[in-house]
């Protein structure tokens, strides 16, 4: 099969024309032409992944290999020692990234793995009313993401509304309209200027809130996986941090 073929099915699905002007999403590595014989879906690329990635293969994932301009290719750091290999095997790349957070992604996350309903969205951001309190949201949130250690910000007793954006969505702080803001990659400063806005934050992290992106792109797929007798291999790239209580591994 052509990946050109792959390439407007999943343009159809989430058009990536809708990404931001900063993303780099769309194809990465190989050609419209490449015949592709497997498909992987994972949110990232390591290096452990790719070595079990068979030739002539896609891999589809969330977080782009490449962001910006490559001046120098000396396969040392994390980007182009990865994409000698991708080119050595013959694998091709897509990424599909903030255009998936907008269309499909965070109103995901928010109703089949939180279970919230979303009353309305606004680009990346998914708006749903909990009407619980503060504790109870931030242990109910915990246990549905599996986090066993939870940074939160407490500005209100109850919540009412919260917002949602899966990844890292702290730049967009001036746009929620909300009791309580779910989003990762909350930093010391974030949470100072929320707590003087009287916004509460539970921070869900990055790759714990995108990591269904899997799931998600494979049940997107499944009617043309199925109908050209093709098979979506899910892939878990490792979250590159761990999480300590007391020197004690906990994640």
């Amino acid at each position: 099969m052509k990946l050109q073929e792959i390439y407007d099915i999943l343009n159809e699905i989430s058009p990536f024309e809708l990404q931001e002007k900063w993303d780099n999403a769309g194809l990465l590595v190989g050609s419209f032409e490449d015949e592709i014989n497997n498909i992987y879906i994972s949110i990232d690329l390591d290096e452990e992944l790719l070595s079990k990635v068979e030739k002539n293969s896609l891999i589809i994932t969330h977080h782009p290999l490449i962001f910006s301009g490559l001046k120098r290719v000396n396969f040392d750091t994390y980007s182009t020692k990865l994409l000698k290999e991708l080119i050595k095997k013959d694998i091709s790349l897509i990424s599909m990234h903030t255009n998936i957070d907008k269309t499909h992604l965070n109103k995901y996350v928010a109703e089949e793995i939180l279970g919230f309903k979303v009353e309305n969205s606004k680009e990346f951001i998914s708006y749903c009313d909990v009407n619980m309190s503060f504790d109870e949201l931030v242990k109910y949130v915990s246990s549905k993401l599996n986090l066993k250690t939870t940074n939160a910000v407490r500005c209100n007793d109850f919540i009412k509304k919260i917002a949602i954006i899966t990844g890292s969505g702290m730049s967009l702080i001036d746009e929620i309209k909300a009791d309580c803001f779910l989003t990762g990659d909350i930093k010391y400063h974030d949470a100072m200027e929320a707590k003087a806005r009287g916004l509460s934050l539970i921070d869900i992290r990055h790759y714990e809130s995108e990591r269904y992106f899997n799931t998600l792109l494979e049940g997107l797929l499944s009617e043309y996986l199925k109908k050209n007798k093709l098979k979506a291999i899910i892939t878990a790239s490792k979250n590159p941090f761990e999480f300590f209580i007391e020197g004690e591994t906990v994640e």
